[in-house]
């Protein structure tokens, strides 16, 4: 028989976080989550991401065991102000049982239909920075800190209980040796002197802080477009600055600026934190920020983790300044692999941007979709 419980107190939602570790256990390209950063990102007070959204925690058990898991959420600026009546589902993990994985879905439908919601659609986390989709191809490469991780049944459960695929996305990756400076180097000169731009690059965290709010905002700026996208609001901002900034080495931070030294594109590069993570097992202490610190300072793998122009330079080749000033940020840092993270496969002005760089698509993850 199978139980689902709301997860609510601090012990049943580290059980829910939990969950994956004995799942994936033995798999060598699973890359735990951190416990503390997932807690904290399900706490009400703490998460600004609930101003505009619920979310409810639920864990399957079976013979008095943990099966299974997921999250259903509603994220109100979504429905009211984009007319999108959809409920979301996200963290999901789940044992080879249909059945389980049914009745997790069922509490997302219960919870869509309560609030005359029309489709669910998942996974994906509260908001655009948050992980999406599971994986469908790219089984044998090791995952990130910011995507999910699954086994290749998920896709058949879904499948099988009536969604369909709904966004698709294409992970891509590249040796550094691919680069070829050329491609780039004579339209950066072109670009920053028919436009009057300069790039903006930095050595320390406390240098990047005082332009944090204007990066974001220009990423609403430049994603405003898409149509899955909702805008982060100033809470959001002041929440991600503290949880990612730090985890990023400030000299993969570059800005563009023009003559007035606005803001017209930015892109975020992390180092891979992947097998670091690993070595933690979840957990920051004792030892596992010292994984973590090594590896800021030492990874030989980049992700490029987001990227953004401002529309009116979208078209301008702007992005031949930042990738100018990673070339040489990566030849000094003696960087390896390229790898992108998740981008919509129907997207192809930000594909379109690493068509010199022979990139080799190694991963695709999609969300599914259900009429309610």
């Amino acid at each position: 028989m199978i139980t689902i419980k709301e997860a609510k107190t601090k012990t049943e939602l580290t059980n829910f976080i939990k969950f994956p570790f004995s799942l994936y256990k033995n798999n060598k390209n699973w890359v735990p989550p951190l416990i503390a950063d997932e807690l904290e990102s399900f706490d009400k007070t703490k998460n600004p991401a609930f101003e505009n959204a619920e979310a409810y925690f639920y864990i399957a058990y079976k013979d008095n065991k943990i099966v299974g898991r997921i999250a259903a959420i509603i994220n109100w600026k979504e429905v009211n102000d984009q007319q999108k009546k959809k409920v979301r589902f996200g963290w999901f993990d789940v044992i080879d049982d249909i059945e389980v994985t049914k009745a997790l879905l069922d509490k997302v439908y219960e919870l869509g239909r309560k609030n005359n919601l029309e489709h669910v659609e998942g996974p994906m986390g509260f908001s655009n920075l948050d992980k999406v989709g599971i994986l469908t191809e790219g089984f044998d490469e090791i995952g990130t800190m910011i995507t999910w991780y699954n086994h290749p049944y998920y896709a058949n459960h879904f499948e099988q209980l009536g969604f369909v695929k709904e966004k698709e996305y294409i992970e891509s990756k590249f040796p550094f040796s691919n680069v070829k400076p050329e491609f780039f180097e004579k339209a950066n000169e072109l670009v920053k002197r028919r436009y009057q731009l300069s790039p903006l690059n930095f050595k320390t965290t406390k240098e990047v802080m005082p332009h944090v709010d204007k990066m974001f905002d220009l990423f609403n700026e430049s994603y405003a477009s898409l149509s899955s996208f909702v805008a982060i609001s100033d809470t959001e901002k002041e929440y991600f600055k503290k949880k990612y900034i730090s985890f990023i080495n400030p000299e993969f931070i570059k800005f563009v600026e023009d003559k007035d030294h606005n803001i017209v594109a930015f892109s975020i590069v992390m180092p891979s934190f992947s097998e670091a993570i690993q070595k933690a097992k979840g957990k920051l202490f004792p030892f596992g920020f010292l994984h973590l610190l090594k590896a800021k300072k030492q990874s030989k793998d980049v992700l490029f983790y987001l990227i953004g122009v401002l529309p009116e330079y979208q078209n301008k080749a702007v992005t031949a300044i930042i990738f100018k000033e990673y070339y040489e940020t990566f030849k000094e840092k003696g960087i390896i692999n390229c790898f992108r993270t998740p981008e919509l496969a129907d997207n192809a002005a930000s594909i379109n941007l690493w068509k010199h760089f022979n990139t080799v698509v190694h991963k695709r993850r999609c969300t599914f979709r259900k009429e309610l």
